[in-house]
């Protein structure tokens, strides 16, 4: 059985990600394709624009077979960690052959000449890279430049490292590496508009410039030839039923918290840095919105996402204190359904026969099949995804939904 995995966030799903997940299946002559799917938060440090139900549909409507949820510890964590997390879920399945990922470059083997030298970190490229950051700059030019200092040859690749779906699929590569998975990188050209494109193309615009012309007001009908028509009336029957979700509309929780937390700093919580939680504290009276705080406090050596991100884990009480009991782990104790295809029950039963942590398709079993740790672990998940839900009934002036009750999608 040849299975594909798919790393996404399809926030939201658009023609680019069919092309992609059609693309892949061909290349690899794969009988199913399981995609680990961010919940309701992602790596950019923003709530997804859909809940993860309706981004689930709109996956396997177009080809995927099995969508599980990677946990906001990884969905809404840096490039390595959402890759570790994401690898290791797919790799705890026992069944996945492939994991399949576009790149700007197109180039497997490219990406896993630099992969090996990051995952080994040899002593010079280490050194390196530590004197470049106390220069001061960000973490991703640090890298790039000690990784073209320590390896010369690599010099005519530069451009890999400034695009970033390059940049995850190293760190895709290094998370296979790292667990000794017999999982093949596979990675297809991505085709289409750039990543940071806002504005709309023809018919393979991205999903931020997508988000973009939602954001801006633009009536819905403007994107029905940037996105499967199946997905596109998920989207817009979800617009007319309530309202996207943005960074924004977390603002007056954000800022709750971080008044909460003021006296002590923020240290405690992912990624933030005494430097960052310093001047957290001492903008905090300029505090307007989510967005607007973001901009006042990027730095030349932080960009905004870094920002964003460490903003929600402050809001979201995501501490380094819970990611090491995740790493004590091996990252991930469970696999939650979000949804599956009817025909795809043969992988189902293969994945219970062959994987090596629970597979989560009713959340009331959850508790008599997880140790007390995992389901304490869902449980802190499920308070999160709360949070989320109830951001988006307040805009709409609706009751906010039990997820308990929220039955999984199935096509």
């Amino acid at each position: 059985m040849q299975v594909n995995g798919i790393i996404a966030e399809y926030n939201p799903f658009h023609n680019g990600h069919k092309y992609q997940m059609e693309k892949a299946r061909k290349q690899t002559g794969a009988d199913y394709t399981i995609i680990a799917m961010s919940g309701n938060f992602v790596q950019r440090g923003t709530p997804a624009l859909l809940d993860k139900y309706k981004r689930a549909e709109m996956a396997l409507l177009n080809g995927a077979d099995l969508v599980l949820e990677l946990p906001v510890y990884y969905s809404a964590s840096s490039a390595e960690y959402f890759a570790s997390g994401s690898v290791a879920l797919l790799d705890k399945l026992g069944v996945v052959t492939n994991l399949c990922f576009g790149s700007e470059c197109g180039n497997t083997e490219i990406l896993q000449k630099i992969a090996a030298i990051l995952s080994e970190e040899p002593a010079e490229y280490v050194a390196l890279l530590r004197h470049y950051l106390q220069e001061g700059i960000s973490y991703p030019t640090a890298r790039t430049t000690a990784l073209l200092e320590y390896a010369p040859s690599l010099s005519r690749y530069r451009d890999v490292f400034s695009s970033p779906n390059n940049i995850l699929g190293i760190e895709y590569i290094k998370a296979i590496t790292r667990r000794h998975s017999p999982i093949t990188p596979v990675t297809t050209l991505r085709v289409g508009s750039d990543y940071h494109d806002i504005r709309l193309g023809l018919n393979q615009s991205s999903a931020k410039a997508i988000r973009q012309a939602i954001y801006d007001g633009q009536d819905v009908s403007c994107l029905i030839n940037h996105m499967p028509e199946n997905a596109y009336r998920i989207l817009a029957d979800s617009m007319k039923q309530s309202q996207p979700v943005f960074s924004n509309d977390l603002s007056s929780i954000l800022l709750y918290k971080l008044i909460q937390e003021q006296s002590d700093g923020y240290e405690r919580f992912l990624d933030v840095s005494s430097e960052l939680s310093d001047r957290i504290r001492n903008n905090l009276y300029s505090f307007t919105n989510y967005e607007d705080f973001c901009n006042l406090l990027k730095r030349k050596d932080m960009t905004y996402t870094r920002i964003s991100r460490c903003l929600l884990h402050i809001l979201l009480d995501i501490n380094d204190e819970t990611m090491q009991t995740y790493r004590d782990m091996d990252f991930i104790p469970y696999a939650r359904v979000l949804g599956f295809r009817r025909a795809s029950t043969p992988l189902l039963a293969a994945i219970k026969a062959n994987a090596s942590i629970p597979l989560i398709t009713k959340l009331a079993d959850a508790e008599s099949i997880l140790d007390k740790k995992s389901f304490a672990m869902l449980k802190r998940e499920l308070q999160i995804n709360q949070i989320y839900q109830s951001v988006a009934a307040v805009r709409t002036g609706t009751s906010t939904t039990n997820e308990i009750s929220t039955p999984i999608v199935i096509i």
